[in-house]
């Protein structure tokens, strides 16, 4: 009989986010900020969507781990997260620092956890939930947590089906018809261990999919430890979960496989974050903000509704506060503040948006372009960071350059020329 959902102690369970790690895969978004804290679909944080997926399953205790470059970070916790004083609820930071027992930076993701596991047990948590903050995908943990508990769990990993050419780039659970984990092989590229990892012909029946499917069990860094076993797995000097830890507990422990089917996608790279905030401004999008009972929540902003004047707009996310004049956008997404000019014309961009206004008291010095994109600008393919100033005459395109590239002002990465945070480009510039 199944445990009803108001049984599942979801009182007694902790969510710890990483959000430690530098971000490189992210540079020069990550230039200035942290990896979580980086700007989400024209208002969000990356950090927000698991900490709304922990709030809309009803875990009300957050810890965020951080480490580099995480003031930005800090202050958008800090200015989104309020409880009142008559629930126990808290979304806290956990910084890497100095303490008696070392003054080591966090050297993985199971290192950061153990150096903060004496917070960890000050309460009498029974299971952690264990989070990356670099994913866009929306799921309730209440379902995950069932099966932890109804199976008997030691250890829950949450999987994804993929196929066998996306396999490589991922570790790879083996599993049984009744999903317990039996092997793990991390970015597996032999033919034969791959043939070997695929999901038997039962469990593909089991989930829905067709018997003969060639797909394959992909871990999504998402982990539920029972309070012993991870005090237990963390009692050496192992600095990664899916490198050390997962492999060492499969041998002596019950570790279970939660199948996840729904749309999820790792945005660590700067590819993969612009194909999936640009995949937003679909008009049936695999992933979307607007899901009744399940909010994304972030940081309350007091902004004035978007003034457009005579715009031609075609697949666009637009955000508060916005001013735009007489422009073309096609496939972009705009976040707050963004301001854009007569006569601009923007394809497959991303804008960041501003931190602030600038007025006749705070405006540009002189001989610098105002915050946002001028006039007779074209922009094709790129990621113009916050507060960047673009002048007049601007043209900012990928085509017929280098895929990796470090210019003046500017980086080309998979692709996608990156303008960075509080980056000048002057008028006429060609890019």
């Amino acid at each position: 009989m199944s445990r009803p959902s108001n049984a599942l102690p979801t009182a007694k369970t902790l969510a710890i986010i990483m959000g430690g790690g530098a971000g490189t895969r992210l540079f020069p978004l990550t230039k200035e900020r942290s990896k979580p804290a980086v700007p989400l679909g024209g208002k969000y944080r990356l950090v927000d969507i698991p900490i709304s997926n922990c709030l809309n399953s009803g875990l009300r205790g957050i810890y965020i781990l951080t480490q580099f470059n995480s003031t930005s970070l800090h202050r958008h916790i800090n200015s989104s997260y309020k409880f009142d004083d008559f629930t126990p609820s808290f979304v806290e930071i956990l910084a890497a620092q100095q303490t008696p027992e070392g003054s080591r930076w966090y050297q993985g993701t199971a290192d950061a956890v153990r150096q903060n596991m004496r917070y960890f047990l000050e309460h009498p948590y029974e299971y952690f939930v264990i989070l990356s903050g670099d994913q866009l995908y929306r799921m309730d943990y209440r379902d995950m947590l069932r099966q932890h508990v109804e199976s008997e769990a030691d250890l829950t990993i949450a999987t994804i089906p993929v196929a066998r050419n996306d396999a490589t780039g991922f570790g790879i659970m083996l599993t049984d018809d009744n999903k317990r984990i039996r092997q793990f092989v991390e970015k597996p590229r032999d033919p034969d261990v791959l043939d070997a990892l695929r999901i038997p012909s039962e469990l593909l029946a089991k989930i829905g999919q067709p018997s003969d499917a060639d797909l394959y069990q992909a871990s999504m860094g998402i982990y539920i430890f029972n309070r012993s076993v991870l005090e237990a797995c963390l009692d050496n000097d192992y600095v990664d979960f899916g490198k050390n830890i997962i492999p060492a507990a499969i041998s002596d422990t019950k570790v279970m496989a939660y199948i996840f089917q729904g749309y999820w996608e790792d945005i660590g790279t700067i590819s993969a974050f612009f194909e999936a905030n640009l995949a937003l401004t679909e008009p049936h999008p695999q992933y979307s903000f607007y899901v009744p009972g399940s909010p994304v929540f972030t940081q309350p902003l007091f902004l004035p509704a978007s003034v457009v004047n005579s715009a031609k707009v075609a697949s666009a996310m637009i955000s508060d506060g916005c001013i735009i004049g007489d422009v073309q956008l096609e496939r972009c997404i705009l976040g707050i503040r963004s301001v854009i000019q007569s006569g601009s014309t923007l394809k497959n961009t991303i804008m960041m948006g501003a931190d602030f206004y600038e007025s006749e008291v705070r405006g540009p010095k002189e001989g610098i372009p105002p915050i946002g994109i001028g006039r007779d600008c074209i922009i094709n393919g790129a990621i113009i960071d916050k507060n960047a100033r673009i002048g007049h005459h601007v043209v900012i395109s990928p085509e017929g350059k280098s895929q990796d590239l470090d210019g003046d002002g500017y980086y080309i990465r998979d692709g996608i020329v990156v303008v960075p945070k509080n980056s000048v480009i002057p008028d006429g510039t060609w890019i």
